[in-house]
């Protein structure tokens, strides 16, 4: 057996137990590195759709106009397509009644009628005290529907990506495109899951929103019960889709297991449903997943690892697992201020980029305390400054494990997570995530992963705390100290 697949092997007992996993042929899952790619592609296959679009996202841009025209026109074209759509019903309606994401899909409703099932989930944490207690911006820290998940037929995309301009044009992100029915139908049950517990959106012309949002008698839970009622029911349902052994994975993975050479990449997925559990009755699978790959590192010390998340906040259990496992080395890729999306920002969201450098700050500081300062690298990705002409944004995030450079099958990586998480407290407690591990000895994926991996760090710099100690760019005031202190786990 090979060096990678015995790698694999290895990796594959640690998360013997998640089930379903999903088994790959070569050249069925695709990594789109472009934002500009993942638009067109995006569109290209809601135009030839032939079944069902699924689409969930925190919000839609209020000026994407020629995505929802994308979908109407498909839905003209072809009578038996019907849409399904998941958005966050908090960033969703925030600038209503001017035009939002609930405005710009009102039409789509009352043009298609039944052919289209527009769901806005609102965190059981929203209470009517805190609805009328906190401004709109602010109420979202409360928690969010933050999964990315862009369904066409039996073919899924996996992002990070929302549906607004920037990511469609200059926010680098992450894209892996899976060509799998089993797979694909796994994503809309999931987004059908979540649906059924969310606002059905209508079209309405008696108010100046064009919308309403309405609870439909036919949701698998009644909204008018108590908090502790509704997550009793929430935790049943989501504990058996999880936890089940019954879907059906590709028949009979036995036989994928045997075929490695045909099969060569297997994917588990991964959710974080935390608001949707009983308190310490969390059955989520992505926190304790990603937990499990990370030990598999303390059988392999040769491995090498790179993190990324565009919003740097790592999970305490995370950060700590990765400062302890005996790595040959570690990459930590984060957004550079100038590389923030909240960068010279109105308001409170101004002072997250240095919220989000502070933190950066305080890993280096760990990474001497653990001794671990030459085996972790920290760079900062940047591509001009955002909001300015030719400017990027960061949004990317995910992990890759990679073997020891002297591996004769090569030091691409074999190991990828890819999804809407930011590994963050606020991912693993307030809101709807949802992940993949991808396992692969597949030669031609590994350079895929390995070709967007250096399509990243090609716009990365180091960074060390002599540059927090010499650069006045990185002095981090007092208040945005405190804040980030009180504040860290909406992050």
């Amino acid at each position: 057996m090979s060096n990678i697949k015995t790698s694999i092997a290895l990796f594959k007992s640690q998360l013997s137990n998640l089930n379903p996993r999903f088994y790959f042929r070569q050249n069925e899952i695709d990594i789109i590195v472009n934002p500009n790619e993942f638009y067109a592609l995006l569109k290209d296959k809601i135009s030839k759709a032939e079944e069902r679009v699924f689409l969930a996202s925190l919000y839609l841009g209020k000026n994407e106009n020629e995505l929802v025209d994308s979908i109407s026109d498909a839905l003209k074209k072809n009578s038996n397509l019907k849409v399904y759509i998941l958005l966050d019903g908090l960033r969703g309606t925030r600038e209503a009644p001017k035009s939002c994401s609930a405005s710009l899909l009102s039409p789509l409703v009352r043009d298609f009628d039944n052919r289209v099932d527009i769901r806005f989930y609102k965190t059981p944490a929203l209470t009517i005290f805190k609805k009328k207690l906190l401004p709109k911006r602010f109420i979202e820290g409360i928690g969010l529907q933050h999964m990315k998940i862009y369904g066409v037929d039996n073919e899924v995309i996996l992002s990070g990506a929302n549906l607004s301009s920037d990511y469609f044009s200059n926010r680098q992100d992450r894209y892996y495109l899976f060509k799998s029915k089993p797979f694909s139908e796994y994503y809309f049950k999931i987004h059908q899951l979540i649906s059924s517990m969310s606002y059905k959106l209508m079209y309405s012309n008696t108010n100046a929103s064009t919308f309403k949002l309405i609870w439909p008698k036919t949701n698998s839970i009644n909204n008018s019960m108590r908090k502790h009622q509704f997550l009793r029911d929430s935790s049943k349902i989501l504990n058996e889709f999880l936890h089940s052994k019954n879907f059906n994975i590709n028949d009979n993975f036995s036989k994928f297991e045997l075929n490695e050479n045909e099969y060569p990449t297997v994917v588990y997925p991964v959710s974080q449903f935390t608001p949707l559990f009983k308190k310490n009755q969390d059955y989520s699978t992505e926190k304790p997943s990603i937990l499990k790959m990370l030990e598999g590192i303390e059988k392999l010390p040769k491995i090498k690892w790179s993190f990324t998340a565009g919003y740097f906040n790592m999970h305490p259990d995370i950060k700590t697992k990765l400062l302890t496992v005996p790595a040959k080395h570690g990459c930590i890729i984060t957004a550079s201020p100038q590389a923030n999306g909240f960068y010279k920002s109105k308001g409170v969201s101004s002072m997250l980029p240095d919220a989000y450098l502070l933190l950066s700050k305080k890993f280096l500081k760990d990474c001497h305390k653990y001794g671990m300062n030459d085996k972790i690298q920290l760079k900062e990705w940047k591509k001009g400054i955002v909001n300015e002409p030719n400017g990027w944004s960061y949004h990317a995030k995910g992990i890759w494990l990679s073997p020891d450079a002297n591996d004769n099958e090569g030091d691409f990586p074999f190991i990828t997570t890819i999804g809407s998480s930011n590994y963050t407290k606020r991912a693993y407690s307030l809101d709807l995530e949802t992940d993949a591990i991808v396992m692969t000895s597949d030669p031609i994926l590994r350079e895929k992963m390995n070709q967007e991996l250096n399509n990243i760090t090609k716009n990365c710099k180091d960074v060390n705390l002599e540059d927090f100690k010499n650069d006045p760019e990185r002095n981090i005031g007092l208040g945005t100290r405190i804040a980030t202190k009180i504040l860290g786990g909406k992050l």
